[in-house]
């Protein structure tokens, strides 16, 4: 019962939801990041250009 159950979370977990799990952490940690003086927000567009690039996999 259980390996079905992982199956099924694992086929639910499919495309465009799976890259969000990933990016909005990155999002969320260069927003943050964009308040360092100086290279806060070159870090912050580095990190989004980044979560843009995963978003556009194709799963």
């Amino acid at each position: 019962m259980k390996p079905l159950i992982i199956v099924l979370l694992a086929l639910s977990l499919q495309g465009c939801f799976l890259t969000k799990v990933v990016t909005v952490p990155m999002r969320v940690g260069g927003a943050v990041i964009s308040v360092v003086p100086v290279v806060g927000n070159v870090a912050d567009a580095a990190i989004d250009t980044t979560a843009d690039v995963i978003d556009l996999v194709p799963l």
